[in-house]
Parts: C-alpha cells; structure tokens; sequence
C-alpha cells in the first residue's frame, strides 16, 4: 500500500495528515473548518484517496495558517509516497462540471512546483470561509508535492459550485496522475531518467 503520516507543527498550526494513495475513498477531516473539511471529503472521495487530516491551528485569528499549511502538509505526503516518481502515469487532467460551473484541473507530478490558478470566485465567502484561501491551499500543496498544476474554471456563478468543482476535478485529475501504469513500473517517464 503507498501510505504515509506526516505530522507538522509551528506556532500557528499543528497538522496530522494520513494518506493512502490506493484507497476507496474513506475520510475522516478534522481541520476546524467546516467548508474545507467539506472539500476535503470531496477531494478524497472522488481521488479514491484514504485520508485523515486533524489540525489544530489558530483560527481565533483567521483561517489563512490552517489552510495554507494543511495543502503543504497533504502535498508532501503525496512527495513522501512517490518518492522518485518511478512507474505512475505522471500525468492527468479533468473537466469536471459541477451544476453551471465548469473547471479544468491539469496536473504533471514533475518535481518542479508552479502553479496557474485561473479561477473567478464571485462572494469573498461562503459562509465563513474566505473564497481567497482556495488558491492559498492550491499554493501549499504545490509547493508540498512539487508539481505543476493548471486549474480552470471557464464559467460559475454559485461559488460554493465553482469551489467544489475545483476540488473534485483537482482529485480526479491527482488520482490519474498518481496511478501506477502496470507496463511500465519500473521506469520513470522522462527522457532524463529523473525528474526535477
């Protein structure tokens, strides 16, 4: 099984995340958000991804630490798992619609981190969750995982729609990316023997 457990801790935060690439979709998201532990659900559940993630963090002052270093924290246990990149497919992409919102997640699991996030969220919240964090999560697990990710949403008009699509399409998108190509699992997919 490709698992792991990390667990980070600063003076703002303090994260545990497990994860298990070839799982079916269980969750258990504990971060003191509720619309980001409704994300993650969704982001576990439809990558097929098993994960826990429990975070303590001062959300007396906002929500930005936990977010942010929640996508760092679940982006490294992705790097943790695959370690040299050898034998996955590398790469995905999915358009997933989400009643009149549509948004494009396009992933190479690469070692090189960058980030395009081409996404129009129309409220500055839902519920109390500031729409602006969604990028900053995006940010965190780019930097986690070391990958280039391209996620777009072409149309939306119900934010919690367009955020949602965001999530499921950027968990399918990572499940594709992170699954083994049987035929060759032995080799990594660049020309350079390595990736980074």
């Amino acid at each position: 099984m490709r698992e792991t457990i990390i667990e980070r801790k600063t003076n703002e935060t303090d994260i545990k995340v497990k994860l298990n690439l070839d799982g079916t979709g269980k969750y258990k998201n504990d971060t003191k958000i509720g619309f980001l532990n409704h994300m993650l659900d969704l982001f576990a559940k439809h990558g097929r991804f098993d994960m826990e993630v429990i975070c303590n963090g001062d959300v007396d002052v906002d929500y930005h630490h936990s977010v942010e270093d929640i996508g760092i924290v679940i982006g490294k246990c992705f790097a943790d798992i695959l370690g040299d990149i050898r034998g996955i497919k590398r790469y995905g992409n999915f358009y997933m619609p989400m009643d009149e919102a549509l948004t494009l997640a396009a992933i190479d699991v690469c070692g090189r981190s960058y980030l395009k996030f081409d996404v129009d969220i129309p409220t500055q919240k839902v519920g109390s969750f500031d729409t602006e964090l969604v990028k900053e999560f995006f940010l965190g697990f780019t930097r986690g995982i070391e990958a280039t990710i391209h996620i777009k949403t072409f149309y939306g008009e119900n934010s919690h729609h367009i955020i949602e699509s965001v999530f499921k399409g950027f968990a399918r998108a990572m499940a594709q990316a992170v699954e083994i190509d049987e035929k060759f699992k032995d080799e990594i997919l660049s020309t350079k023997g390595v990736l980074a």
